[in-house]
């Protein structure tokens, strides 16, 4: 899949507002209402997937939308638990030095000694630091994403990222 079709999960379903077919939704986005911003939507839920454009109802203190074709109540609690994912490309490009992870995730990593070490697969949050999920072979490599320390060089058109790593590790 080319790099500029990939999806980013924005935020979910979280419960219907009121009876007319409104959604209070969970944004990943900072701040939350900023979800708004990257239209359309892709709902994913029970495998099937549809596009939405949303319109706020309530931004402050929790999100609340109007899908186009959501009309009631019923229609709305049937959508409880859809992620809302937009197109890579609706995003705003990042400030340099930051990356969103669907960014790096398929980048090849190698570290200094140029071994191959894997695919980024995925990422996650921990308290301290994001970390890299590394894939290759029969191994699986968690690497914290710090830049300058365990993170040398990243290069997106080329496809990879240089990192601090001990093939044993």
């Amino acid at each position: 899949m080319d790099r500029r079709d990939r999806r980013v999960l924005l935020g979910r379903v979280a419960g219907v507002h009121g009876v007319r077919g409104g959604l209070k939704v969970e944004s990943f986005t900072e701040p939350r209402g900023q979800i708004l911003d990257y239209q359309p939507w892709t709902l994913r839920h029970a495998g099937a997937e549809t596009v939405r454009r949303a319109r706020a109802l309530v931004r402050e203190p929790r999100l609340a939308v109007q899908l186009d074709g959501v009309e009631d109540r019923d229609a709305a609690s049937a959508l409880i638990g859809a992620e809302i994912w937009v197109r890579r490309d609706q995003l705003p490009t990042p400030p340099a030095g930051e990356y969103y992870w669907v960014d790096l995730e398929g980048l090849a990593v190698v570290n200094l000694e140029g071994i191959d070490l894997g695919v980024v697969d995925h990422l996650f949050a921990t308290g301290a630091n994001d970390v890299l999920v590394v894939r290759g072979g029969d191994c699986e490599r968690l690497i914290p994403f710090v830049q300058g320390s365990h993170v040398r060089e990243i290069d997106l058109a080329g496809g990879r990222m240089t990192v601090d790593w001990d093939a044993d590790f």
